[in-house]
Order: C-alpha cells, then sequence, then structure tokens
C-alpha cells in the first residue's frame, strides 16, 4: 500500500497569464475552487495519509490557503528558492517521504487513475517506475509512450501528430531510490532519469482509458471549468 504523494505545484502558469494572473498554476480557479483542492479530494479518496507540495513560484498562495493539513491529509511543503527542474524538484522533496514507494502528480492536471490499481501494479511488477499511461486519438501536443506485450516500457517519442497512442498522463508510482542515479540538483525527470535510464529501470506501462485534463492552456482550463465540477 502506498500512503503518500508528492504534487508538482511549481509552476508558473506561463500559457494561463491572460486567465490566471498572479497565481501559481496549480492554484488556478476551477468553479470557485483551486485545482490542487481537486487532486487533494481525488488523493483522498485513496486514503493518502501525506502530501509533499513540491513548489516554488508564488508558493505563499498555496501555503495560506492550504497550510497544513487538508482533511484528513498532512501536508509538508518543499520550497524551491529557484527553479530546479522536474527531477531536481522531486528529488528535493523525497526527503519529506517516509517510506521508499510513493506516488508522484503533476499540479496541473487531473488523470482519474485507479491509485489502488496502481499501486497493485508497481508492486507486483516489482517496478523501479510504473507510469500511468491515457490512450488519446488525433494529437499532436503529448509525445507518444510504446510499450511491449508485457507493458514495460520500450521508447518515449517525441511531440508529433499521432492517429492514436498512448500519453503520458502525469500519475506515477515511484521508488525513491531512483535518484541514486543522478548527482545532479537541478535536472529533467523525463530526459534525465526515465529516457536516459530506459534501459536499465524497470518502467512500466498503467493503462487507465478514465477522464483526463491538462488545464496547462486556455482552451483545457475553460474546459474544466465545465467538466471538474462533476468529479
Amino acid at each position: 500500500m502506498i500512503t503518500q504523494a508528492i504534487i508538482l505545484a511549481g509552476g508558473f502558469g506561463t500559457r494561463l497569464q491572460k486567465v490566471v494572473s498572479d497565481l501559481p498554476k496549480p492554484m488556478a480557479d476551477i468553479n470557485g475552487k483551486p485545482f490542487l483542492e481537486y487532486l487533494f479530494n481525488y488523493l483522498e479518496k485513496y486514503k493518502i495519509k501525506k502530501v509533499i507540495l513540491s513548489v516554488g513560484y508564488k508558493h505563499e498562495k498555496i501555503t495560506e490557503y492550504f497550510g497544513n493539513k487538508f482533511n484528513n491529509i498532512e501536508i509538508k511543503y518543499a520550497v524551491e528558492n529557484e527553479p530546479l527542474g522536474t527531477g531536481g524538484a522531486i528529488k528535493f522533496a523525497i526527503d519529506k517521504i517516509n517510506n521508499n514507494n510513493f506516488f508522484l502528480i503533476n499540479g496541473d492536471t487531473f488523470f482519474d487513475v485507479n491509485l489502488n490499481s496502481l499501486a497493485n501494479f508497481f508492486l507486483t511488477n516489482k517496478a523501479d517506475i510504473a507510469l500511468s499511461l491515457k490512450p488519446l486519438t488525433d494529437f499532436d501536443r503529448y509525445g507518444a509512450v510504446e510499450i511491449d506485450n508485457k507493458k514495460r516500457i520500450k521508447k518515449f517519442n517525441e511531440k508529433k501528430y499521432q492517429k492514436h497512442g498512448l500519453i503520458n498522463g502525469g500519475i506515477y508510482a515511484l521508488n525513491k531510490n531512483i535518484f541514486n542515479y543522478t548527482d545532479k540538483i537541478k535536472f529533467s525527470f523525463e530526459k534525465d532519469i526515465m529516457e536516459k535510464y530506459l534501459t536499465k529501470l524497470k518502467m512500466y506501462g498503467f493503462i487507465s482509458d478514465t477522464y483526463f485534463i491538462d488545464i496547462g492552456i486556455p482552451d483545457d482550463y475553460e474546459k474544466a471549468q465545465k467538466e471538474l465540477n462533476v468529479k
């Protein structure tokens, strides 16, 4: 059982500045509540006990709103004084994780993955990383992920038009020991861990054809206003 999670919540929200100004992207208002609150409600459904918020840009807006507890979830903060990249942010935050295994969630996407099933998949395969994958059609905004018949990750493709494929949905089950592969402070989790050590790490794809939205662009932010209030 995995009961702790890191949420990457340090995004600037550059593409959302016209609709969301002066806030970290995960605090973007969705029907009167910050987007991050939807993520907390989602995590609470799966009995997550502790969340580390990896924060940077205007982090005070997050700490003022959430404090140190959300219902039954304990909240800790890993505050970056300067941007460390996704990998650096996770590595900085894992000191506050008590267990070897944890969930990682992007703070600007909502993907309704069954976390119990993801954890079971991760543990059964004795994986280093289990990556949630969302099937999509007619897309060019994301790179496609290829898996073999045992669901092991074979390849990460660059962004280009795909008639159909699997994308990285931004929810992971991880073993913290994977960060022993680098002594860098600033680095990309995707490029410097997942892609660089693809053949060394036991990395599997967990397919989930459930609700997914990325609020990173204004059109999808507006779409979230209509859809997330029913989640």
